[in-house]
């Protein structure tokens, strides 16, 4: 019989190797949603982006009204953080994914199907996020942190609308449903959004594939013995941890974030393979490389100080709707504007 570590190393297996193979076949990008918003007038892959988000606070309030996922134990509903660091860090990683036109988790899908920019972009944001953690960058980081962070007892919105005098229930159930309904609405009201299945389905999978991963870690893995991180879908430090595994594993153990790490890259090669979809790709030119590398080292950098990515704090920590990570995602929009458009707009590459 199965324990609670394996039941949660083989769910966070399922639900990467499921991400894999949607966001291969989907396109499924938050940076290719606001530019195809933004440039060429066609939104429907940010509001697929935007259905994800309100099917994952939906699904992630009432985990947590019902019991069966402790989101307050996630590293985004701390009682105290810094709201400068966390934008300033989502800044670096919205500009980074300009840069390297893509976030981690596009990189690993990308790479299963043969893109070998995705490679060299995802072993950088490796290197460099573990430089943030734990290397020659943590110390500024932690520096940084203790000399800007405040503690709140309200950091949610529910959390918010509780101190004005709702109960927990209540202000959770109400911050939720006026979120969510306000996210399906954007998104549906766009008819070419409503005219694409394959959009909608997507947004639908991946919003529950966040609400599967909260479950798997805070329900399935609840054991007083041996406790299991509360977390879902996140890229920047698992595939941080994911390099440091490959190199060192003996001695090494895998964990939800890992294992999703390799679940997305082997979801996303098998379903390649299947469609005929796999191609080697390579760099137009020493300049497109030097470019994807400053952007995941960008990403490496912002995601750790940021707490995530477009994914681990646009997706996952969205659906906990601390305020920590609405700050994060703010950073990431406006560092993705500045990357997109205006005077500091990453231009196009010029063809080899």
């Amino acid at each position: 019989m199965l324990d609670s570590g394996n039941i949660v190393i083989l769910s966070g297996l399922l639900i990467g190797l499921v991400y894999g193979s949607v966001g291969l076949l989907s396109g499924f990008c938050l940076l290719n949603g606001l530019r195809g918003y933004w440039s060429a007038g066609d939104g429907r892959l940010v509001r697929t982006y935007a259905l994800a988000i309100g099917v994952a606070v939906a699904g992630t309030q009432l985990l947590a009204a019902a019991g069966l996922a402790d989101i307050g134990k996630s590293i985004y509903l701390q009682a105290s953080f810094s709201a400068p660091v966390m934008f300033f860090g989502g800044l670096l990683f919205g500009y980074g994914m300009v840069l390297a036109n893509g976030c981690g988790s596009r990189a690993l899908v990308l790479l299963g199907r043969g893109n070998l920019r995705s490679f060299v972009v995802l072993v950088v944001l490796a290197i460099f996020a573990q430089m943030a953690l734990k290397g020659l960058i943590a110390p500024v980081r932690v520096a940084m942190v203790g000399a800007s962070q405040t503690t709140s007892a309200a950091n949610s919105v529910p959390a918010l609308l509780a101190s004005a005098g709702l109960s927990a229930t209540a202000a959770r159930m109400l911050a939720a449903s006026v979120i969510a309904a306000a996210l399906v609405i954007f998104a549906f009201a766009h008819p070419a959004f409503r005219r694409s299945p394959g959009q909608v389905t997507t947004g639908l999978l991946i919003g529950l594939l966040v609400t599967a991963g909260w479950f798997a870690t805070g329900y399935l893995g609840a054991d007083d013995f041996n406790p299991t991180p509360v977390t879902s879908l996140s890229f920047i430090a698992p595939i941080a941890d994911g390099l440091l595994y490959v190199m060192l594993w003996t001695g090494s153990t895998l964990n939800f974030g890992i294992v999703t790490v390799f679940g997305v890259f082997a979801g996303s090669l098998v379903t390649a393979l299947l469609t005929g979809r796999f191609q080697f790709e390579g760099f137009q030119s020493p300049r497109h490389m030097l470019r994807s590398g400053a952007g995941a080292a960008l990403m490496g950098v912002g995601g750790v100080l940021a707490f995530g990515c477009s994914i681990g704090q646009g997706l996952t920590g969205f659906s906990t709707l601390a305020l920590a990570s609405l700050v994060a995602f703010a950073g990431i929009l406006v560092g993705s504007a500045a990357g997109l458009r205006g005077a500091l707009r990453v231009r196009p590459l010029a063809a080899a």
